[in-house]
């Protein structure tokens, strides 16, 4: 499993055994298992083993447009936040790649993400423990072996079966669209309605129509939006009209301020945990600008592009409408494009547009996946179905099962905002690492922030006086 993808379901008895018990076995190779995958490189007396059903390592293919910038600086690699010695850092792929003195001069803080890509597919095809064309279609606990039995299938049908003690899901989330585009979602309909994850497979098509709407405030639906305004001819005439929706009261930037972004920190996620459940879903939803906001420069370039499109006072071919949801959405008869169904939020108003395709940058979620089959029965999830994470990020499952479970990126309702982030994948991996050793392999800093969230200790003199001023 990739992140972004689908499992199958398990489609045949196992076949050949590896002799060898893991200690650990991650199922997934995206950017977070990797960086477990890195950290766990050279520990002595560590197997470790990570599967993937990809042919080779890639991370958002889709969004690969050249330009496009991760939104967290390069220190957030797959290593050097928790061990920046590691041969698996950012700049030591620099210095393999002889890039050394070009990133240099280039004075970048955020880099390419095709150059992310390709570093991670660097350290991806190095590692020894990564292991692609393999499909994982069954996890499940062998209470013989006392260890999960994991198998996998290659893409020319052939069936392993491994052995792990301890099993790290990173199998990624899942696209969202909003409920009325699903019925959209058919070969009929491909490459005209579509999410923003299979956007650069469907580009040049989408350039050629005459009216393109993105729906989503995020990142990816302002660099769709900001592609499609570019493949505009300079003087307007040729391109699609682009349109531009979203459910936020705003096209907002990514909060960015020095202490705004100490919420991606140990600190903030030992405190968000110890919230009641009810208070985190609040949080989550409140917090939108925290994860889901869109960096200061491409809205910047946004802007740089409406405005160079209305000199001489010419109309823009484009229009932004924050505050709007989609509540309906249908094909128009003989392939002349869709029909959407929209409410703006504030004003309690509906209105239709009329489009060519829609591209939805909506995000993921995470999901169950097939392959858990009956270990599903074993996990304790909560109410609404999601797994119980503890501090370590191990699953809490039935006490029938002596092994450990860990998940990775799976855990916005327990731990808070910083799940998707590159900012403390390193700092989690090396966690799930030093929880699967029984000991300290990585130190991990237990204070990290200037911010103290929640009520003050007794480190402030203040509240110390306070305290005593009431006996």
């Amino acid at each position: 499993m990739t992140e972004h993808s689908t499992p199958d379901e398990r489609t045949g008895p196992a076949g050949a055994t590896d002799s060898t018990v893991y200690d650990l076995a991650g199922v997934g190779i995206g950017p977070f298992n990797l960086s477990l995958a890195a950290l766990c490189d050279g520990v002595p007396g560590l197997r470790a083993l990570f599967l993937d059903a990809k042919p080779a390592f890639s991370w958002h293919p889709g969004l690969l447009m050249e330009g496009t910038v991760l939104q967290v600086p390069f220190l957030a690699d797959l290593v050097t936040m928790a061990d920046p010695t590691s041969r698996w850092s950012y700049l030591n792929y620099l210095r393999e790649h002889d890039r050394m003195f070009p990133f240099f001069f280039s004075e970048r803080f955020h880099i390419p993400r095709r150059e992310y890509d390709h570093y991670c597919r660097w350290v991806a095809e190095l590692l020894p423990s990564c292991r692609f064309d393999a499909r994982v279609t069954a996890l499940e606990w062998d209470d013989g072996a006392e260890a999960f039995a994991v198998t996998h299938r290659s893409a020319a049908g052939a069936v392993s079966r491994v052995l792990a003690r301890r099993v790290v899901l990173g199998v990624g989330t899942l696209p969202v669209v909003p409920e009325p585009l699903r019925p959209l979602l058919t070969s009929a309909h491909a490459g005209r309605v579509l999410h923003s994850s299979d956007y650069r497979g469907h580009r040049a098509r989408l350039a050629g129509l005459d009216d393109v709407t993105v729906i989503g405030a995020g990142q990816s639906g302002a660099e769709v939006a900001l592609d499609l305004l570019r493949s505009q001819d300079a003087d307007g005439e040729g391109g699609p009209y682009v349109r531009w929706l979203a459910r936020t009261p705003a096209f907002a930037p990514m909060e960015y301020s020095k202490i705004g972004l100490e919420h991606f920190t140990p600190d903030y996620i030992r405190y968000f945990r110890a919230l009641p459940e009810e208070r985190r879903e609040r949080l989550v939803r409140e917090q939108w600008q925290l994860y889901k906001g869109i960096s200061e420069e491409t809205l910047a370039e946004i802007h740089d592009e409406l405005y160079e499109r209305t000199i001489g006072g010419t109309a823009p071919r484009a229009a932004l409408h924050p505050g709007v949801a989609v509540v309906g959405a249908e094909a128009l008869s003989g392939g002349e494009g869709y029909a959407l169904t929209c409410r703006h939020t504030e004003q309690d108003e509906l209105f239709e547009i009329r489009t060519s395709a829609i591209v939805s940058a909506t995000g993921y979620e995470a999901g169950r996946p097939a392959f858990l089959g009956a270990l599903a029965k074993l996990v304790d999830w909560d109410g609404k179905g999601r797994y119980r994470i503890d501090g370590d990020y191990r699953v809490a499952l039935d006490s029938r099962v002596t092994g450990a479970l860990y998940v990775q990126n799976a855990e916005l309702h327990t731990h808070g905002v910083g799940a998707p982030d590159l900012t403390l994948g390193a700092w989690r991996a090396a966690t799930i690492l030093n929880a699967v050793a029984g000991r300290t392999v990585l130190r991990v800093p237990e204070r990290a922030a200037w911010t103290t969230f929640g009520a003050p200790g007794g480190t402030d003199p203040a509240v110390h006086l306070a305290a005593h001023s009431e006996e």
